[in-house]
């Protein structure tokens, strides 16, 4: 049977090789403490190999597990520069080009007298950045923090009657009480209203946050892809936080698959309608992360579009009985492969598994859903006091506000359906869509593993493994072709075929070309 390789499929189920009660990165205290998935709880059942196998340490650093991605036509994903290509040949931006070219003196004087030295200086100087020519490149600025709301609404103002060619949007200040704008250019030009002329409830239904991208060349992908290089952090953080500096939302984002958090990953990822030069920028800032190798695509990626991953794994501190064992395992593992299952990864980590989160939402039991995503969990007060805490404090005292204050920035779920919720109360369903629809698809992929367990468990208890038997999918790398011959189960022979119809469709089918 095939099936797309997973980091869990290849290290979990290798249990008869190595034994991986052992192989964690948390203390032996904490594995007590936790109630931990065990491989039966998923559809783990059968095993290829009876050899006693041997104990070694999985993951003892985040560079003992290196993943890089493998594409669609078996490229493996390394990154190989970090430098934005040429410059590619766009429309030009005409009104944008003639309010560059004109002196803005008298506005940012006035400016001056609204807000203040500091704030007209840092206004000066993104302008002349922005006359400078590289537009495409310039990040956006962030004036003082201020709690008086009929100010900041005089700041939004000024921009809307004197500056039209840029854009403000209000984030939060350092403290609950003040708030802060952030100024960016409004790469529509002056004919564009932008993220004026639209509700956001519009925006939020759209696939791709197409804010400042209306005049985009034709001759351009509207997909920029770029390799994504991560150290210790989950896709989602990572992407969350480029979203962030970009000032996009994270649904602009595709990729094949999430990559191992505790890793050092390389994986393909598109953003929609960005450009090279402004995403390449982002290095000079980013910490554990790299982007690079751009260049422009026609369509963007979505998961499982990749052929697998490729791992160089790290075992430490390996105990076996001799060193016959282990060659004996790795000659098996040879020679026999193992049983492709999804391992315990695929299934979270908390004591919630995100596959029963997938059957809930199946269910489309919306409020039980996001009650399993926000709801303390006997893990966190475990690995992480303050993620326990914020759950604990939401679910004694409903103050969305004062829990995403306290609640971490990397849990990119949780955050976005309490936004949500602070928006429109009780609306589970429209919070459950405010997750980035690759994190929210991952719960329900997450079951789909659960039940292919099952069913490979299944497949080899009632054949073993020696044989092909009717109905297995076999995978053959040469490129040939057959033919598929109809063959009638005999429980439908039992039952009869009384509709001429679905039998001459069957007759149709009966031989097909097949790779």
């Amino acid at each position: 049977m095939k099936h797309k390789q997973t980091t869990s499929s290849f290290l979990r189920v290798l249990k008869p090789y190595l034994v991986f009660c052992n192989f964690t990165t948390k203390s032996p205290e904490t594995l007590t403490a936790m109630k931990t998935l065990d491989e039966s709880d998923v559809g783990i059942f059968c095993y290829i190999s009876k050899l006693p196998g041997f104990r070694g340490i999985l993951k003892q650093r985040y560079s003992d597990f290196i993943v890089n991605e493998v594409d669609s036509d078996g490229n493996v994903v390394h990154l190989t520069s970090l430098d934005a290509p040429s410059k590619i040949v766009e429309e030009k931006e005409t009104k944008l080009s003639d309010q560059s070219s004109k002196s803005y003196t008298s506005e940012i004087e006035s400016f001056r007298s609204l807000t203040g030295d500091s704030d007209a200086e840092c206004l000066k100087a993104f302008i002349d950045q922005i006359s400078s020519g590289v537009k495409d490149s310039v990040s956006p600025i962030v004036l003082s923090p201020s709690s008086d709301k009929s100010h900041r609404t005089a700041v939004h103002n000024f921009f809307k009657e004197k500056l039209k060619f840029l854009v403000t949007d209000t984030l939060d200040g350092p403290d609950a009480s003040s708030k802060c704008i952030r100024v960016r250019l409004n790469s529509g030009g002056h004919h564009n209203k932008g993220r004026n002329s639209k509700k956001r409830k519009d925006r939020d239904e759209k696939p791709f946050d197409s804010r400042g991208s209306e005049n985009w060349s034709e001759h351009v992908g509207k997909f920029l892809r770029f390799h994504l290089y991560k150290e210790n952090k989950e896709t989602q953080e990572a992407l969350a936080l480029i979203g962030k500096m970009l000032g996009i939302q994270t649904r602009s984002f595709g990729f094949a698959g999430t990559k191992d958090k505790r890793s050092v990953s390389t994986q393909r990822v598109t953003v929609f309608k960005q450009h090279a030069s402004r995403v390449a920028a982002l290095n000079e800032r980013l910490i554990g992360i790299k982007v690079g190798d751009f260049c422009h695509v026609k369509e963007g990626l979505l998961l499982g579009q990749l052929l697998g991953n490729r791992f160089t794994v790290t075992l430490r501190g390996v105990v076996a009985d001799s060193e016959d064992t282990i060659k004996a395992s790795a000659e098996s593992l040879g020679r026999h492969g193992f049983i492709n299952y999804f391992g315990l990864q695929r299934f979270g980590s908390g004591s919630v598994p995100t596959h029963l989160i997938g059957a809930t939402l199946l269910r489309g039991e919306w409020k039980a859903a996001v009650s399993m995503i926000l709801d303390p969990r006997e893990g966190d007060i475990l690995l992480l006091d303050v993620i326990w805490k914020a759950r604990e404090y939401y679910k004694k005292s409903d103050d969305i506000e004062g829990t995403l204050r306290q609640l971490p920035r990397h849990l990119v779920a949780e955050r976005a359906i309490l936004q949500s919720l602070k928006k429109c109360p009780a609306n589970y369903l429209q919070a459950l869509k405010a997750i980035p629809r690759t994190l929210r698809m991952m719960y329900v992929h997450s079951y789909q593993s659960y039940l292919w367990n099952h069913a490979a468990s299944m497949r080899v208890q009632k054949y073993g493994i020696d044989q092909v038997v009717l109905g297995d999918l076999v995978y053959c790398k040469e490129d040939c072709t057959g033919k598929v011959t109809r063959t009638v189960n005999s429980e439908l022979e039992d039952d009869g075929c009384n509709d001429t119809h679905d039998c001459g469709h069957l007759d149709e089918i009966s031989e097909i070309d097949l790779p």
